[in-house]
C-alpha cells in the first residue's frame, strides 16, 4: 500500500511551514523535540527518526536543509525502485527540491506542495525537465506494459527524435499529448496485447477491466492461471489493463487466487456473498447449484461486476474448467478506487528489546503500513512516532489470548493489523500462540473462519537474547539454550527436567520471566542445579531494561547470583563450564570459546 508521507520539523523557523504542508497532503508533522513547539510526535534525534522512516518506506518531507536529509538517509540507499520519496523544504517555503524518488511520487509531491505554498519546485529529473513527463511513472489507471524499455525510451525522446502515439486509446493519454512528434519512438495506448517491438516501443494500457474468478476448494494454481490467461487472450485484453483480481470472501486465502493477484501486481479484493446476491440481475450465467453452496448465485461475474461499479459490463462472461471460472468486466474510463475489502492481514512482529536502531526495516515498515496495532500498552508505546495517528488497542498483561484472538479477528474484517511483541515475535512471545488458536477448532476457543483466511506474516526481531550478548561480547558463541522460569504455562516438574538437561549437557543458558512478584523460587533452584554441574565462578550476566535509557548490565559469579537483585524485564545468560568474563578493553566482556584454540594445537602438532 501507498504510505502517506510524514512531514519533519526541525526548527521553530520552519514549524509554520511544515504544518502547512501536512494539511496540504493530509500528513502528520514529526516534530524536533524541545526545538518546535507543536507536532503530532517528536523524537530525540533527526538523523535516527529519519532513518527509521525511510527505512519503513514512508515519503518523507523535511523542512530543513537538504544536507540533513541526505546524511540521514545516505547509509540506506541501494534500490532507486523501491526506495521512498525524499523532500526538502526551505523554512522559508520559498524552495521545494525532490532528493530521492522523482519517479515513485516525489515529483508530483514537490509540485503540490511548492503550488500551495507559492514556492519553486527544483524538479531535475531529465524527463520531468525537458518534456514534463516520467514514462515510468503513468498517471492513476493507467500503466507501463514494458517498464524494462522506459528508461532507453526516454533516452530517445531526450535526443530529440521524438514519439509517435498510436492505438485505440491514444486520445485518452492527455499526459502524453504534448510530446515532440517523430519517428524515434512509438507509444502505443490499448488495452489489447501489443506485440513488444524492442526498445524503440512502449505500451500504456488504461486499468479499465475487473476480473472476477471462482473456484473449488484447493483448486490448482495452473489450472486457475490457465483458464484466466486464456480467458484474457480470448477476449483481447492485456493483463497490464487489469485493475484488481476479485472474488467471494470464502476464496480470500485460496491460493490460485492469491497467485493470480500476485502475478498481475493488482489488489485482491473480496466481497461478502449478500453483496454478490444483490447483482443477480446483472449475470449472464446465474447458478442455484452455487448459490446452495455459497449463497450467491454466481461469483465470478458477480465480483468483476462489483468492482466496475453500476457502469460496468460484462466484456468476458463466465468462462469454467474441472475446478474455477473467471469473467471480467469493463468500464469506459480507468477503474478509480477500490470496492469490496482486502483479505485482511495480521502481521506478527518483534521490534527487539526497546532500542529503534535495533527494529528490523522489515518491522517497521510493516507498522507503518498497520492500520490498527495490537498489543502490550508498554510495547506499543516503545515504537515512539511510528504508532502516532495509528488505531491502537492496548492489552495487559495476562491478556495475551484475548490480545492474539482480537488480532485475528480484526484482520479477519479485512484491516492491516500488527500484533507488536517485545523482541522476537517467535521467541516466548505471540507467534506461537497466533498460530495455535488459527489450528485450534472453533468450538474449541478457536477463531472465525474469516480470521482463518487472513493473511499472517511473521517479521524477525532483535530477541533478548541476543541483544544481552551483543551487549556482553559472545557469550552464545557456543551451544546454548533458552528456557523460562515462568510456571503460569509450563508445569513446574517440566521446567526443572529441562533446567536439569541444559546443567548436564553444559549449555550456556539464557533464562526469560526468572522472577515474578509472586514466583522468587525457580531462579534459586535453577543456580544450585547449575553448581552441582560448572564451577562457582562461572559467570552470570544480568541484562535490565535492554536497549532502553535505563538499561543496567553487571555481572555475578554463579554463586554470588541473589533472586532480589533480578525482575521481569531482566535477561539472565549463565555461561557454561567455558564461559569466561576477562577485562578487555572498554570493561568486562563475557564470551564462550568454540574451541579454535584446541584446532591450532591439533594443527601445530601435526
Amino acid at each position: 500500500m501507498a504510505l502517506k508521507p510524514v512531514v519533519l520539523a526541525l526548527s521553530r523557523a520552519g514549524e509554520a511551514v511544515a504544518h502547512r504542508v501536512a494539511a496540504t497532503l493530509g500528513a502528520q508533522v514529526h516534530g524536533r523535540a524541545g526545538r518546535v513547539d507543536r507536532a503530532d510526535a517528536f523524537f530525540a534525534n533527526a538523523l535516527d527518526h529519519m532513518r527509521d522512516l525511510f527505512a519503513a518506506g514512508v515519503p518523507v518531507i523535511g523542512v530543513c536543509a537538504s544536507g540533513i536529509l541526505i546524511r540521514a538517509v545516505a547509509p540506506l540507499l541501494s534500490d532507486k525502485v523501491t526506495e521512498p520519496p525524499v523532500i526538502s523544504v526551505s523554512d522559508d517555503g520559498a524552495v521545494v527540491v525532490p532528493l530521492l524518488g522523482g519517479h515513485r511520487g516525489a515529483n508530483r509531491l514537490a509540485r503540490e506542495v511548492s503550488h500551495a505554498l507559492g514556492a519553486v519546485a527544483a524538479v531535475t529529473t531529465a524527463g520531468d525537465v525537458a518534456l514534463g513527463v516520467a514514462l515510468d511513472e503513468p498517471p492513476a489507471g493507467w500503466r507501463l506494459v514494458n517498464p524494462q524499455h522506459a528508461k532507453e525510451a526516454m533516452a530517445i525522446l531526450l535526443s530529440g527524435a521524438g514519439a509517435q502515439l498510436e492505438g485505440p486509446e491514444a486520445g485518452e493519454a492527455t499526459w502524453l499529448q504534448g510530446l515532440p512528434q517523430g519517428d524515434g519512438l512509438r507509444i502505443t495506448c490499448s488495452v489489447a496485447p501489443v506485440p513488444d517491438l524492442g526498445t524503440g516501443h512502449i505500451q500504456f494500457a488504461p486499468q479499465r477491466f475487473a476480473l472476477g474468478v471462482g473456484c473449488a476448494r484447493n483448486c490448482p494454481v495452473e489450472e486457475l492461471a490457465d483458464l484466466v490467461a486464456n480467458g484474457l487472450a480470448e477476449a483481447g485484453v492485456a493483463p497490464a489493463a487489469i485493475h484488481s483480481v476479485n472474488t467471494l470472501s470464502l476464496k480470500a486465502d485460496e491460493p490460485g487466487v492469491i497467485a493470480l493477484a500476485t502475478a498481475f501486481d493488482v489488489p485482491l479484493r473480496v466481497f461478502e456473498p449478500a453483496e454478490l446476491e444483490a447483482l443477480t440481475d446483472r449475470l449472464m450465467h446465474p447458478s442455484d447449484v452455487v448459490f446452495a453452496e455459497v449463497g450467491t448465485h454466481g461469483v465470478s461475474e458477480a465480483a468483476a461486476l462489483a468492482q466496475a461499479g453500476t457502469a460496468g459490463t460484462l466484456r468476458l462472461p463466465k468462462r469454467k474448467s474441472g475446478n474455477a471460472t473467471c469473467a471480467l468486466a469493463q468500464t469506459d474510463a480507468p477503474i478509480s478506487g477500490l470496492g469490496g475489502r482486502s483479505r485482511g492481514r495480521l502481521s506478527v512482529v518483534g521490534i527487539g528489546p526497546g532500542q529503534a536502531a535495533w527494529r528490523t526495516p522489515e518491522v517497521s515498515r510493516l507498522v507503518s503500513e498497520a492500520e490498527e496495532l495490537v498489543g502490550y500498552g508498554l510495547y506499543i508505546d516503545l515504537l515512539g512516532p511510528l504508532a502516532v495517528g495509528k488505531e491502537r488497542s492496548d492489552f495487559p498483561l495476562g491478556g495475551e489470548e484475548d490480545r492474539c484472538r482480537y488480532a485475528l479477528e480484526q484482520a479477519g474484517k479485512g484491516k492491516n493489523v500488527a500484533l507488536v511483541c517485545s523482541g522476537d515475535a517467535g521467541i516466548y512471545a505471540m507467534g506461537a500462540l497466533v498460530f495455535e488458536l488459527l489450528d485450534r477448532a472453533q468450538d474449541q476457543m478457536g477463531v472465525s473462519d474469516a480470521a482463518r483466511r487472513v493473511e499472517v506474516i511473521c517479521s524477525p526481531g532483535v530477541s533478548a537474547l541476543q541483544g544481552a550478548a551483543a551487549r556482553a561480547g559472545a557469550p552464545l558463541g557456543h551451544d546454548f539454550c533458552a528456557i523460562s522460569l515462568s510456571d503460569l504455562l509450563t508445569p513446574r516438574d517440566d521446567i526443572l527436567k529441562r533446567l536439569k538437561a541444559a546443567a548436564a549437557g553444559d549449555f550456556v543458558i539464557a533464562f526469560y520471566n526468572p522472577v515474578s512478584k509472586r514466583r522468587r523460587t525457580l531462579l534459586a533452584e535453577a543456580r544450585d542445579i547449575l553448581l552441582q554441574h560448572r564451577p562457582a565462578d562461572t559467570p552470570v550476566m544480568l541484562a535490565s531494561s535492554l536497549g532502553r535509557p535505563e538499561e543496567e548490565i553487571r555481572y555475578r559469579r554463579l554463586d554470588a547470583l541473589e533472586v532480589d537483585e533480578v525482575d521481569m524485564l531482566t535477561v539472565v545468560l549463565v555461561g557454561s563450564s567455558h564461559s569466561r568474563l576477562a577485562a578487555l578493553g572498554e570493561g568486562p566482556r563475557m564470551y564462550t570459546p568454540r574451541g579454535y584454540a584446541r584446532k591450532i594445537d591439533g594443527d601445530l602438532a601435526g
